[in-house]
Formats: C-alpha cells, structure tokens, sequence
C-alpha cells in the first residue's frame, strides 16, 4: 500500500510538472478593419499576422515607396544633385487635386529634398520630379513612362509577383497599379535597408531651404502625414496612401528592444488602430489601447 502511494505522489508530482513546463498559449491574432493586412518580423522575414495578405488591391500613395526606392538603387546616386522644378509638375496636381509639396516653378531643389517632398507630405509633383529626372527620353511622358518601367523591373528583381505599377505616385488612369499585403511589406523591408530612406521616412517634419529663379532663398517645410509616428511607441516610418479604388492604406514599422516589424494595411477605415493591433501583436504590448495619434497642422497636407 505504501509503495503504491508514493506512486501515486510521484505520478501527481509529475503531471503537475508537465503542466507548469507546457508553453503559453499565443495571444490571439487582432481583429483589424483593413481589408487586407500583413505584417512580417524584419529579421527573419517570418510572418507575424496575415489577412487576406495575397489578394491583389489597389495601393494608393504607398506606391511612393517604389518611386523612392529605385531612385535610391540608381548606380552612384547623388542626393546633392540639383532639380530645377518645371511649371509640368505643378499643373499635374492641380490637374489632378493630388496632394503637393508646393513646389515653386524655377526653384533648385535637391534630390534628397524631392525625396522628403515625396514621402512626407505625399507630394505628388516631388515625385513627378523624381520620374522625370531619374527616367530617360526627349518629353516629359516618355521619361516617366521609363522611370514606370524601372519600378516594375525592381518589383521582378524583388519577386513581387502581384504587384504591378502604372503610375509614379500612385494616381492609376487604367487601374493597373496593384499589390498586395505580403508584396508591399516585402518592398517596405527591402527599402528599410537603405540609410537614406530610413532618414526620411522616420522623421515627422523637416524644413530647408532652395534657391528660387530670381535668385532668392525659399524655406520648404513639410509635416509626415503617417500620424504613427510620434504616437506609438517605437515606430519609424513608414508611408500613408488614400484613394477611391484604394481605401485608406499604411505603410509601417516599428522598432522595440532590437526586435523590428513591418506592415500593411490596406483599405482600413480605422489604419493607425489596426497597425498598432498588428504592432502589438507582434510585440506582445497593449500600446494601441491608450494610443493618441499626433495631430498634423492645419495647412499641412493629409493623405
């Protein structure tokens, strides 16, 4: 009898041990408005939350992300290279009512400017000026027919395989300007890897000067759109995006104790909500509870 007690006892010690050493249970996945979302660990490209994350979606302003990455990948690019802004671009989004950095016709900006003009407040004729002096041929169309060109060539290089580009700024006349989820956060995490864009995307403002045609100085001063930033804990970037066909769209990342993430949102009537879900998530944190997005100034540009 007292051996098979202390068999019981030790069978009793044993499941309470295996119960104690058993792993948590994962948290569960977030509930997001987006209709398609991804998010992925930029270390080990694996993912960390996914819906609908190969269903093909119109992709709005975040198609800025390819206009900025391949004038970064261009051999011997020069951020110092001077741009005269052409009467062209500012006609395009008043043609258009795209979002703008106002650049001023005669002024020498710098790529790197056109750069922070592009990502920040969406500006529409930054990128024109980008496609137009990164593209090649006589006219104003057939360079920006060219530049398109180069984006689709990178997203081959990059294995984007549902993802297509008909546009430099993500202003789509035939509706042939598409991604998806997992496509964008993997062209997001390819252009993370460049030091310059890291620089531009992080920040929530940033203001400079250009010399104008009569040989004055104008100030630039433009406001990040994507309200993440500064409001959840973390976060570095990356590039809001909103369109009729598109819905609204986020682009972002976020850095907590050497762990990065990137993700998607596209078409989500609540995107900040749902990144900070998806952040969290990933994190392990409950931030996007109490999260107050960062206003933007009156006369800054929304996208």
């Amino acid at each position: 009898m007292r051996r098979s007690a202390v068999i019981a006892v030790s069978a009793g010690t044993l499941l309470s041990v295996v119960a104690l050493a058993a792993p948590a249970q994962a948290a569960a996945a977030p509930t997001v408005t987006a209709k398609g979302a991804f998010l992925l660990n930029n270390a080990s490209s694996a993912t960390v939350y996914s819906k609908a994350a190969d269903t093909r979606r119109q992709m709005a302003s975040t198609t800025k992300i390819m206009t900025a990455a391949v004038v970064l990948s261009t051999k011997n690019v020069d951020l110092n290279r001077k741009v005269t802004v052409k009467q062209a671009y500012r006609d395009y989004v008043t043609k258009q009512g795209a979002s703008t950095a106002d650049l001023r016709t005669g002024d020498k900006v710098t790529v790197r400017q056109l750069l922070y003009g592009t990502m920040l407040p969406s500006g529409c004729d930054a990128a024109y000026a980008l496609a137009d002096t990164y593209g090649t041929g006589s006219t104003n169309a057939a360079r920006t027919k060219s530049f398109i060109a180069k984006m689709n060539a990178k997203a081959k290089e990059l294995k984007l395989t549902n993802t297509r580009f008909d546009s430099f700024d993500g202003i789509s006349g035939g509706g042939n300007n598409y991604t998806t989820p997992r496509d964008l956060a993997k062209l997001a995490q390819y252009a993370m890897k460049n030091g310059a864009f890291r620089a531009v995307v992080k920040a929530t403002s940033y203001k400079s000067t250009a010399p104008t045609s009569n040989g004055g100085t104008r100030t630039y001063t433009w406001y990040n759109t994507n309200k993440l930033l500064g409001s959840y804990q973390g976060a570095i970037g990356i590039k809001t995006g909103t369109g009729t066909a598109a819905g609204p769209c986020l682009v972002f990342a976020a850095t907590r104790g050497g762990k990065t993430l990137v993700g998607v949102v596209l078409n989500g009537s609540d995107r900040y909500k749902d990144a900070g879900k998806m952040l969290d998530h990933g994190f392990g944190s409950s931030s996007a509870k109490t999260m107050k997005l960062r206003s933007l100034p009156a006369d800054a540009q929304r996208d």
